[in-house]
């Protein structure tokens, strides 16, 4: 669940530990209280995992003064790692509003408000010969997903220009000398979760020793996360059956509505 699907105001993340310890086995919570780290330390748990965080706020001092100074003072005592994963994990593809409308038996399930700056154009220029073990590389690292598809990019061939100095190992040409060589213009959509990934994939499949490449912030919605999903019922019900079944779903003993209850329902959000 990448951090950069959490919202803004958000704090989801490692909250308390080491992040390269070794993880031998975790508890699960909503929230991370006292009574919380203290049953972890019994079972012998070295990591809790939370939704909600634990810091909200920055932590002036650890004095044992409210309940989220004294989890981390002894989260820290005790050895114990803390991990949340609130928005981040709420916004991304097959998260807590995807699972709740699987629950529900919908279809067609898409995200109901998809995030938006969290895409990037990633370009550079290859070789002819080897743009297609480029382009295969950075498919793998997560590049060039658009919605239901996969593997896209947009090529244009042209002819590319450098004069290599001293000191250089040009992959063609002499030093010192005008080169030209023939390249692809490759274009990719890159998630912003994959942009080291996808970069450290250019420049390893790359044959120059100075790769030429661009990475352009785009503002287009993506829709493979966000917050909310929105799907059809199998078939039209009225509300009433629908908040049933709704209570039988998810156990619960009340659910709030407003509108019309009478009212046929065909799609939910």
């Amino acid at each position: 669940m990448p951090l950069s699907f959490q919202e803004e105001y958000d704090n989801s993340g490692l909250q308390v530990g080491d992040p390269s310890s070794v993880v031998t086995s975790v508890l699960l919570t909503v929230d991370v209280t006292p009574e919380v780290i203290a049953e972890a330390a019994d079972c012998g748990c070295s990591l809790v995992l939370s939704h909600h965080p634990l810091i909200f706020r920055p932590l002036r001092r650890l004095s044992y003064g409210s309940n989220s100074e004294v989890c981390v003072a002894d989260a820290l005592k005790r050895g114990i790692a803390v991990y949340s994963a609130h928005t981040s994990f709420d916004n991304m593809a097959g998260g807590v509003s995807h699972l709740l409308a699987e629950k529900i038996g919908l279809s067609d399930i898409k995200v109901l408000e998809p995030l938006t700056g969290r895409l990037l154009k990633l370009v550079t220029f290859v070789p002819e010969l080897h743009a297609a073990a480029v382009r295969d590389a950075l498919f793998e690292a997560g590049a060039g997903s658009i919605g239901n598809y996969d593997r896209c990019s947009f090529n244009v061939h042209g002819e590319g220009t450098y004069r290599a100095g001293e000191g250089a190992d040009p992959f063609a040409g002499s030093v010192g000398e005008d080169h030209s060589e023939p390249e692809v213009r490759i274009e990719v959509v890159v998630p912003r979760h994959r942009e080291s990934a996808c970069v450290r994939a250019l420049l390893a499949s790359h044959p120059y020793e100075e790769v030429a490449w661009d990475l352009f912030v785009m503002e287009n919605r993506y829709f493979g996360a966000g917050a909310g999903a929105v799907g059809s019922l199998p078939e039209p019900l009225a509300g009433t059956a629908l908040l049933g079944a709704l209570k039988r779903l998810t156990g619960l003993p009340v659910i709030r509505f407003s509108g019309d209850p009478a009212r046929t329902v065909r799609t939910v959000a």
